[in-house]
């Protein structure tokens, strides 16, 4: 796990932003473009607008419709958060104005794909950084802090309107090739950040829980925590021992705890958000 004094630093953040939007530059260029889809979000505004009307330039599009979110959403949100989204806009803004590039895939369906997890990696790498990819990010998260608006029904309902209007303006599949892009953005980019925060939740239930529990703080230096149980068949009381630990770890553990105690029940889970104590710290945007 990366220190939290580097993950909160200035350069740390903005090698994230900076690779994380050169990824998704490079994907929407060198694939959508060439195949005018119509990504989500703004980008996916200003795409509609340049491609159905064919009036100045997609990147200028997405730098007018991203000022005046930025100018409202300034006195809601953190300045940090603000700052870095800005240089989020700007940078891709910029890589996608100048860049030149052609893939030279031209089946539609496979283009949709390899789109879709380009941008959807470059899109998770950015938001692991402090900031985000402004544009509909920025307004996300204002309508979450200011109205309790999840994030998911937000995106979902704008896209939806996008579409809706992208199908009076183009092809029946060229839409649904768009709509398959932003399937495959959303899955790579919840796989990009949950690849870095995935734990395991670990329940033992053994007779000998205190030498394990002493064992997890000794060899992974990681906290462990004794529950009360009783045995639903013979009554008695027993202690399980609950930790949370990383993959690369679970195996370890494992053999750890069938060698003090062979006959233990070892439960292992997945999951994405742990929050606090040596585990994860809590994100402040």
């Amino acid at each position: 796990m990366i220190d939290t004094k580097i993950t909160s630093s200035i350069p740390w953040n903005i090698f994230l932003i900076t690779a994380g939007s050169a990824i998704i530059a490079l994907a929407l260029k060198g694939i959508a473009f060439e195949h005018a889809f119509i990504p989500g979000g703004i980008f996916g505004v200003s795409s509609l607008v340049y491609f159905a009307g064919g009036v100045g330039r997609i990147s200028i599009w997405y730098l007018l419709f991203n000022i005046p979110l930025f100018l409202v959403a300034w006195k809601f949100i953190s300045k940090r958060f603000l700052l870095y989204s800005l240089y989020s806009m700007f940078f891709f803004t910029g890589i996608y104005a100048v860049l030149d590039v052609d893939f030279q895939i031209r089946d539609q369906l496979y283009a949709a794909v390899t789109c879709g997890v380009l941008s959807g990696l470059g899109a998770g790498i950015v938001l692991r950084s402090l900031g985000s990819n402004g544009g509909l990010d920025v307004m996300g998260v204002l309508f979450y802090q200011k109205f309790n608006i999840g994030l998911g029904k937000f995106y979902f309902f704008f896209n939806m309107v996008l579409y809706a209007f992208s199908f009076v303006f183009f092809e029946n599949d060229l839409v649904i090739a768009s709509m398959i892009m932003l399937f495959c953005t959303s899955f790579a980019m919840d796989y990009a950040l949950s690849m870095f925060s995935q734990r395991k939740v670990v329940l033992v239930i053994s007779d000998r829980p205190k030498e394990i529990s002493a064992m997890v703080n000794d060899q992974f230096k990681m906290g462990s925590t004794l529950l009360n149980g009783v045995g639903g068949y013979s009554g008695t009381p027993k202690q399980i021992v609950l930790t949370v630990i990383n993959n690369i770890q679970l195996k370890r553990l494992e053999e750890i705890v069938f060698t003090i105690d062979p006959a233990a029940l070892f439960i292992a889970e997945n999951t994405f958000s742990v929050i606090g104590s040596n585990v994860g710290r809590r994100k402040i945007y």
